[in-house]
């Protein structure tokens, strides 16, 4: 998302507010804060994945999918919510990566609006979501709903902070996460008053404090949309155990480095039984 994009965000949401909901201009900041891929664009049959189907039912009736990839023996179940553009099948490799690498059993969701999920995306929608999800995988694997561990990338990592501090988790991954929407807002158009006027807000630096798992985060410190800082940020605010790592030269859309993959593992081996 470059600065020209962040700038109609803001802008489309100029007064939104007050009207919150009913606002068409609120509406049209939804439009423009969420990025969805619809099916069939993208490879929806990825070569030697193994992905399990999954259809699910949020709390407001909308019908979502996601792919499950099954561990033989996981060392955790995993779910991960993906960053804002495009949908589940982008992340093939990421998944794949979780359960083969990592030793993971690991579930992707799209939200509403995305991949083959209906509906319209929003910041209560996209929650509703996650939370649905969970609760298909836990009943798939047999695990309690907060003996899952959250992982989100980017809007992911808003989504799944929020869940984690109403919910409870039992551990909490974040990749390249923002401290809230209107803070990146306020570092590309700050003229603007994104933090006045945005509806969308995903307020993970508040949410990260009402959280006292473990928590793992990493940030690239070139990231050219969600600033290191506030990466840095979320990490001062966590209050339980926690370790940050820095993607030396790390883009926003970057691959993680053999550090956190080492990192990943660590953690793994040190959440607490379930």
């Amino acid at each position: 998302m470059n600065r020209a994009v962040l700038a109609a965000i803001i802008l489309s949401s100029a007064g939104c507010r007050t009207l919150a909901p009913v606002s068409p201009l609120a509406r049209l900041e939804r439009r423009m804060v969420f990025h969805p891929v619809k099916y069939p664009e993208g490879d929806w049959a990825p070569v030697g994945l193994g992905q399990e189907d999954a259809w699910f039912t949020a709390e407001d009736g909308t019908r979502l999918h996601g792919w499950f990839l099954e561990h033989k023996n996981p060392r955790a179940v995993v779910l991960f919510a993906h960053g804002n553009a495009g949908h589940l099948a982008h992340r093939a490799e990421s998944l794949r990566i979780l359960r083969d690498r990592h030793g993971l059993s690991a579930m992707c969701f799209d939200y509403r609006g995305y991949g083959r999920s209906d509906g319209k995306p929003s910041e209560n929608g996209l929650l509703m979501d996650a939370r649905a999800a969970r609760k298909w995988l836990a009943e798939r694997t047999g695990v309690a709903e907060t003996d899952i561990v959250l992982m989100g990338r980017s809007l992911g990592g808003g989504v799944v902070t929020e869940l984690a501090a109403e919910d409870g988790a039992r551990g909490l991954v974040l990749a390249s996460t923002f401290t809230s929407l209107p803070d990146v807002g306020a570092e590309h158009v700050p003229w603007l008053s994104p933090r006045v006027v945005m509806v969308n807000r995903f307020n993970s630096v508040e949410a990260i404090e009402r959280y006292n798992g473990p928590v793992l985060i990493s940030h690239g410190d070139a990231d050219e949309l969600i600033p290191f800082e506030q990466g840095e940020r979320l990490f001062a605010a966590a209050p339980g155990p926690k370790e940050f790592v820095r993607i030396p030269g790390g883009g926003h859309n970057d691959p993680q480095s053999e550090e956190y993959r080492e990192a990943l593992d660590r953690f793994i081996d040190a959440l607490p039984p379930p």
